[in-house]
């Protein structure tokens, strides 16, 4: 850490400091100057184990320590460079140790201020004493400043890992998502399209043997389907409003897609129409598509209709078909898969709305849709979706007839 390398350079500067205050008598000439070759050597071993530290730190000590205690037997002076040894002993060897020699360090500094001029006094054993004393709880707190730094740091690579962790995930989770959605749209518009050319295909064909009117008739759907599929191809690969909301509110949309899936099909509208979200007329759109080809391709009904209704704070969608059913549980009777439905609840449980599928073998098919439009709004709940579906079947029943 920045501020730890700073108290470093702070307890090497100190010790250059004192040993140069304690050489300078020598060097002024007030002093011998038979001191100032060991305190060179001294200032030269000691620079050298912090530029190039090495594993041997405890042979670099003891040389350290050597040198300052010939010196301070040659010079009283030098008990002041004692101080930043002290520093020096609490990080380098363990703390059944460094006590020790701290205290040790600390006999020698009053034992060489007693043979100074004056003898030995009181100031000169609590001097030095409190200077290791405060050395010790220094060296505690400087221990301390630097586990928590160690741990903030520890904090921080955990927080980037787990960022770098949480990124992946999400770019995984958009991937999936994205070829969910990528399934869903090809499913419900060049699948039901490309389906849908086929079975008005084949009806031409069947009709080769009637009137040429109705041929062409099949041949100019078959046109219209194919022109509809390469637009929806086109929105597809630039993401715009499907081709049937560009130029048309949802209710004639819906209008559209029921007379030209299902003829014969009712469709009503209750409810005062209103904007909704582009999602949601999109996935509204979807599911009449995908529920009508369902009717048109494996039904057999004689009836089916389509209601929207705009209520308070929710817009709803049913689909009803008097055909030959299926039990949801189990799938369709003809093994075909069911990833049409599971397309259907994808969509509308990501706009926060509920769907729900009422059929049984004989009795047909409800297909009931909630979606909310406001922040306020929640989705009914199932049986209050499955009443609304039952009304549907019986208004359906009564429209068509």
């Amino acid at each position: 850490m920045p501020s730890l390398r700073l108290v470093r350079l702070a307890l090497h500067g100190s010790f250059y400091v004192l040993l140069a205050v304690a050489a300078a008598p020598a060097v002024a000439g007030t002093k011998p100057q038979a001191v100032l070759l060991p305190a060179a050597v001294l200032a030269a071993v000691y620079g050298l184990g912090v530029v190039r530290p090495t594993a041997r730190r405890g042979l670099w000590l003891s040389a350290v320590t050597a040198l300052w205690l010939l010196l301070l037997a040659m010079d009283h002076g030098y008990s002041y460079v004692a101080f930043p040894l002290f520093f020096l002993f609490l990080g380098a060897l363990p703390v059944r140790w460094a006590h020790p020699a701290i205290a040790a360090a600390t006999a020698a500094v009053v034992a060489a201020q007693a043979a100074a001029p004056g003898g030995l006094t009181a100031a000169k054993v609590i001097g030095p004493a409190a200077g290791a004393a405060v050395a010790i709880l220094t060296g505690y707190g400087y221990a301390a400043l630097y586990r928590e730094s160690r741990k903030r740091q520890q904090l921080i690579d955990d927080l980037l890992r787990t960022r770098d962790e949480l990124a992946a995930a999400q770019r995984e989770a958009g991937r999936l998502a994205e070829r969910q959605r990528l399934a869903r749209e090809i499913h419900d518009t060049l699948a039901q399209g490309l389906s849908s050319i086929v079975l008005l295909a084949r009806a031409a064909e069947a009709a080769e043997s009637a009137e040429a009117g109705t041929v062409r008739e099949r041949i100019r759907e078959i046109g219209l389907t194919a022109s509809d599929n390469l637009a929806e191809a086109r929105r597809f690969v630039q993401a715009l409003t499907p081709p049937a909301l560009e130029d048309a509110p949802l209710p004639e949309a819906l209008r559209r897609v029921t007379a030209r899936t299902v003829p014969g099909a009712v469709f009503r509208l209750d409810g005062d129409p209103r904007p909704l979200p582009m999602e949601a007329e999109v996935a509204l759109l979807r599911l009449t598509q995908e529920a009508l080809a369902n009717v048109a391709r494996h039904a057999h009904a004689e009836h089916t209709a389509v209601t929207l209704a705009f209520l308070d704070g929710q817009v709803t969608l049913d689909v009803y078909d008097d055909g030959v059913g299926f039990a949801p549980g189990d799938g369709p009777a003809d093994g075909r898969r069911t990833f049409g439905l599971h397309g259907m609840r994808e969509r509308i449980a990501a706009l926060g709305g509920t769907l729900t599928v009422e059929s049984a073998p004989g009795e047909g098919t409800a297909i009931a849709a909630v979606v909310p439009v406001d922040s306020g709004a929640r989705p009914r709940d199932a049986e209050g979706v499955a009443v609304r579906a039952g009304q549907h079947r019986h208004e359906a029943k009564e429209t068509a007839a």
